[in-house]
């Protein structure tokens, strides 16, 4: 009989390891401990994979202003293209136009719900940031905690640190800018330009 470490049954799950523990934790999969660690048998992997759901997976997809529209139309048409060619049902299509930084935009919430609510196992974005600006590893862990996956298109390691440090900035400073001059003000334009210009001669 096969025994696989709980990372190996994972990628053959198609899910995290986080999602495996708390499947042998509860009692849904069974595994041997062998010391610290768990050994998955075979037979349980092909038992969950015969009985599995199809994922429920929904696309999330976000731009910061309105004058980005094609680009979200872009987004979302890419999501629906992968998701075919991974052989996924689309259940619903998210989409936000705010800042990565806003924590009330209504699509976020939407999903929430969706999480919380078990109607979702799969979560289709193409950058984390897309998601969220900072706290990542913080969602990617309440969202396993339901059963859903976050699965990310493209890899943010791709980015240099440099620019994803000015990435990081630029949306802290329209972000206030925004909020002490209101979201279409010239200030705000100026300043923003301003700060590009100025990391642009660094």
């Amino acid at each position: 009989m096969k025994l696989y470490r709980t990372g190996e049954a994972a990628k053959k799950l198609g899910v995290s390891k986080m999602t495996v523990l708390r499947w042998i934790k509860s009692g849904k999969l069974k595994a041997h401990k062998i010391g610290k660690e768990y050994r998955v048998p075979e037979s349980e992997i092909k038992r969950i994979l015969e009985g599995k759901v199809p994922d429920k997976v929904v696309i999330y997809a976000r731009v910061s202003g309105r004058d980005q529209k094609e680009d979200l139309e872009r987004q979302v048409e890419y999501l629906k293209n992968y998701s075919s060619s991974k052989g996924y049902q689309v259940a619903k299509i998210i989409t936000d136009i705010s800042s990565g930084l806003n924590e009330n935009r209504k699509g976020l919430k939407q999903l929430f719900k969706l999480v919380e609510s078990g109607e979702v196992t799969r979560v289709i974005i193409t950058y984390r940031d897309r998601l969220t600006r900072f706290g990542f590893k913080y969602l990617e862990q309440y969202f396993n905690s339901h059963g859903v996956e976050i699965e990310v298109i493209f890899d943010d390691e791709e980015k240099t640190p440099e620019k994803e440090l000015v990435e990081d900035l630029l949306a802290i400073v329209t972000s206030f800018a925004g909020k002490l001059y209101g979201m279409r003000s010239h200030r705000k334009k100026r300043l923003i330009k301003a700060v590009k210009n100025a990391l642009r001669n660094d």
